[in-house]
């Protein structure tokens, strides 16, 4: 697939799209000042992208990475890896937790509830192999009573809001999708993000935003849209077209940070700031994490940041080359003093 074609100005915005989306939402007995929240991503929504994310302005809610839930209970939030989060992002951060078993589940539930957290989110969505072997994440919507049972023992659990992340399951069908949708409401959801994928399908096949629009008809808790949102009329369309009540970004906001501040109307048209968001990033890893892990995090945003450009290839080489985070600096300055072409929307080939 050959990459979009290069930016110019900016796409105009849709006009009624910042009017949709700084709408406040109720989300169990606590509200969000949006409709726009940043997805849970494994290796990404970490507290120094979440810290960008921040800088920019504009995600009404933030979803930290997956995180075991039998770790948490005994996790030293200033050396741990994942279990991090600076004090003024609680309000509006949820955990994610990942497991199998209720009783952990729960006991995860309540140190998050315990630290301060907005709300804690049960992965029922994530497809990688090493966590459907231990029975959690997808592989969970193979038997939905173990789903439901851990849902109602984290609800007795904790007094926040719990929300659940999932997706169609093993088989393409958006009624059964809504059938677990009406059970996951039922079991104490306050909210969920629907993927409209099948579990093993890692977007191989477009995702059907119809069957987000019969999960969301299916309940009266909100229903955030996630999938294949890469620009803001796409956004615009996925509220319409499934009547959900907000929308996650997960890839799109990897690749574009400021992509929360810019469908908000909180940003001015203008200039992307390319160069000096991965700087940015470079130096807020530095300051959140050892050199060893920050480089490990900084080359996994590449391969979403190098989506945006013509040669992005290139960049992404560099930094996956780099020896250490001087040297990942090193890469970043030299590949956008080329100034290499951009384009319109990120390249999909990066986003298998």
């Amino acid at each position: 697939m050959e990459p979009e074609p290069t930016a110019g100005a900016p796409a105009p915005l849709p006009e009624a799209l910042p009017r949709l989306l700084r709408r406040e939402l109720a989300i169990g007995g606590r509200s969000i000042p949006g409709r726009l929240v940043f997805a849970s991503m494994s290796m990404l929504g970490h507290v120094a992208f979440r810290e960008l994310l921040d800088e920019f302005g504009g995600c009404a809610l933030l979803f930290s990475e997956m995180c075991s839930a039998k770790t948490i209970p005994t996790e030293n939030p200033r050396v741990s890896n994942h279990f991090r989060w600076r004090p003024q992002e609680l309000p509006r951060l949820v955990c994610q937790i990942v497991g199998a078993e209720p009783e952990a589940m729960a006991r995860a539930a309540a140190r998050i509830e315990a630290e301060g957290f907005f709300g804690v989110d049960l992965n029922f969505s994530c497809a990688a192999a090493t966590i459907c072997r231990r029975g959690g994440g997808a592989e969970l919507l193979r038997r939905p009573e173990a789903a439901l049972s851990i849902l109602e023992r984290v609800r007795r659990a904790v007094r926040i809001p719990v929300t659940v992340k999932f997706r169609m399951g093993r088989g393409d069908d958006p009624e059964a999708a809504a059938a677990m949708a009406r059970a996951f409401e039922a079991a104490g959801a306050d909210a969920l993000t629907f993927h409209p994928r099948v579990a093993p399908d890692r977007r191989a096949r477009p995702a059907r935003w119809e069957a987000i629009g019969r999960v969301k008809a299916a309940v009266r808790i909100p229903v955030f849209g996630n999938g294949e949102v890469v620009d803001a009329e796409g956004c615009l369309r996925m509220l319409r077209e499934t009547g959900c009540d907000g929308v996650a970004l997960g890839r799109i906001a990897v690749a574009r940070p400021w992509v929360f501040a810019a469908w908000t109307g909180l940003a001015p048209a203008g200039r992307e700031p390319w160069r000096e968001t991965a700087l940015r990033l470079h130096a807020l890893l530095e300051r959140h994490f050892a050199p060893r892990d920050a480089l490990v995090r900084l080359r996994r945003f590449m391969f979403y940041y190098a989506a945006n450009f013509t040669f992005g290839h290139e960049l992404f080489r560099r930094v996956q080359g780099a020896a250490d985070m001087g040297a990942a600096r090193q890469a970043i300055e030299g590949f956008f003093a080329a100034s290499p072409g951009v384009c319109r929307v990120p390249n999909r080939n990066y986003f298998q």
